[in-house]
């Protein structure tokens, strides 16, 4: 399997080149083109992301497209949703978790389960059920915006406003709670946080989709501050 991704790190477009017989698992809607000799099949069947249904709560689809090189070698192109870029990972018989709908792709082989955020974070009104990809192979992480990498020492902590957190290592602790009370989260705009503890590797992303869609609902015409003179959808363009 070769692997380059372009147009990053803003339109970051994976481009994937399977020899024969080899396959890549997708999210559907994630394809952007592939070659004659790539076949498709959408499946249900796997284990963890695709045949439990924890996987609805964990915000990844219970389908997910299977693309196999057959007959000879095979290009199938793969994109996010949403501008951003790319993480690429390799497991080696380790552990990464991945947030609520930043699965992007992974090779078959890497078991995909969702996992509860634990106690502390259902106290906080969390709800974080993050994926956890395991084993040795390719794995690729979706971002809104760019990506950026935390590197922690043992016992160093960083907290990332949940709407930011992309994926960490399974060496990295991770523990959910609100910022102040519901005052201070009304008047700050901050709500929920994650804290990391290291050892390992977080990466979060550069812009948060809900804080980006509410800013676009402020500026629609109707809504917001727009009937009263303020910002509209028309300022932006």
């Amino acid at each position: 399997m070769d692997i380059e991704l372009t147009h990053k790190p803003s339109y970051t477009h994976v481009r994937v080149t399977l020899e024969d017989g080899e396959s890549i698992l997708a999210e559907p809607g994630a394809m952007v083109s592939h070659s004659p000799t790539i076949s498709i099949e959408t499946t249900t069947s796997r284990d963890g992301l695709l045949s439990s249904a924890k996987s609805m709560l964990g915000g990844e689809s219970l389908l997910a497209n299977e693309f196999t090189a057959e007959g000879g070698e095979g290009i199938v192109t793969l994109a996010p949703p949403t501008p951003g870029d790319v993480h690429h990972h390799e497991l080696d018989g380790t552990t990464l978790y991945a947030v609520d709908g930043a699965f992007l792709a992974a090779d078959p082989s890497i078991d995909i389960d969702s996992e509860f955020g634990g106690v502390k974070s259902l106290l906080a009104g969390a709800s974080i059920t993050p994926l956890a990809l395991k084993g040795t192979g390719h794995v690729f992480i979706e971002a809104f915006g760019g990506i950026e990498r935390v590197e922690l020492d043992a016992g160093e902590r960083y907290t990332v406003d949940n709407d930011h957190v992309v994926a960490w290592e399974g060496t990295v602790d991770f523990d959910a709670h609100r910022v102040g009370g519901l005052k201070s989260t009304l008047l700050s705009g901050e709500g929920l946080v994650m804290d990391f503890t290291g050892p390992g590797t977080v990466w979060y992303q550069t812009r948060g989709l809900d804080a980006f869609t509410s800013a676009i609902a402020q500026a629609l015409p109707g809504t917001g501050d727009d009937d009263n003179g303020g910002t509209g959808i028309d300022d932006f363009l």
